[in-house]
């Protein structure tokens, strides 16, 4: 009788190998897999965890994510002008098709943004905190003034109203949202999630830094966070053309203690590259199965109300296929 075939796997072969104590110690490898084990059709299937109105929403094409995305933007900026509230936005940097249509919609019903304060949730930084300048194609505010603030024309974000995740402004993200909040102000939280589960850029590794997940929570925000190898790569394969060298080490970002404080989340995630290839698939299963855990920062959103746009094709299969 012949043997049995060897079931080799990174959980099989990462003992002794070059990736031992690379990847976050919290994370459980075994469980990991089985999230991604998971048949295509079940992923939004609601799980006891899950906000009674958080909903994920599959999206068949990157035109179809892109325009539901920028919709649901665009429609909670015109909800909360026409019932005459203030509206914080933590915005992101990735992904980005969204704000085309976002701006799309807003001009084409004519709303103006001048009750919206944006807060954009990272930029990429030195040891020290210190930023990219503006005019850098590479900084995130850069992206963001060329893709939403300068497009939407007149209707924009009243410049005052732009804060930019810098060494001065992001230590003054909690108390000026807390003080919109406190006025009446509804605070949206849009976002992507990075290969390791990141929000922003609060890491997993952060997590071993604090003994409880409540102590965890409290952190609002990190400047020159050290970034793990894998979100490097992430930014290197979808911002930087491959060109590793190009991208920083270091970010500043807010933390779970302004990204879970959301009334309301907006995700988004698009990751597909072409060719059956994914680099995302594993993130979005670990965000809606895994359960919240510190180690996953990503998996506490779908504890909050709103909605998780995603390309169907991350929901895999996810098995080995060659391209």
């Amino acid at each position: 009788m012949s043997k049995p075939e060897a079931s080799f796997n990174l959980i099989s072969t990462l003992k002794g190998s070059l990736l031992e104590g690379f990847f976050p110690a919290g994370w459980d490898l075994a469980r990991i897999d089985a999230c991604c084990a998971n048949a295509p059709e079940s992923i939004t299937q609601p799980q006891p965890w899950w906000h009674k109105k958080f909903s994920p929403i599959a999206c068949d094409t990157l035109a179809d994510f892109d325009t539901f995305m920028g919709h649901e933007i665009a429609l909670r900026i015109a909800n909360a002008r026409e019932e005459g509230k203030k509206l914080a936005l933590i915005l992101p940097v990735g992904p980005m098709g969204m704000y085309r249509w976002a701006v799309y919609f807003l001009k084409e019903w004519g709303v103006s943004c001048e009750h919206v304060y944006g807060f954009n949730m990272d930029e990429w930084s030195d040891g020290e905190g210190n930023t990219l300048p503006p005019t850098n194609p590479g900084a995130f505010q850069f992206a963001m003034e060329q893709a939403f603030y300068g497009p939407l024309g007149k209707l924009t974000v009243p410049r005052k109203q732009r804060m930019f995740a810098t060494r001065k402004l992001l230590p003054t993200y909690p108390d000026r949202i807390g003080e919109l909040k406190a006025a009446g102000a509804e605070l949206i939280v849009i976002f992507g999630i990075g290969r390791m589960c990141h929000i922003a850029f609060w890491e997993p590794h952060f997590a071993a830094e604090f003994s409880s997940d409540a102590e965890w929570k409290k952190q609002t925000y990190r400047l020159g966070a050290k970034l793990h190898p894998l979100t490097i790569e992430q930014n290197a394969i979808t911002s930087f053309k491959s060109r590793t060298t190009l991208v920083p080490a270091r970010a500043n970002t807010i933390g779970p203690g302004l990204f879970l404080s959301a009334d309301r989340i907006i995700g988004g995630a698009d990751g597909t590259m072409g060719r059956g290839m994914l680099w995302q698939g594993m993130s979005v299963w670990m965000t809606l199965r895994y359960g919240p855990n510190r180690w996953v920062p990503s998996s506490f959103m779908p504890t909050l109300r709103g909605r998780l746009f995603f390309l169907k094709e991350l929901a895999g299969p996810l098995v080995a296929e060659c391209n």
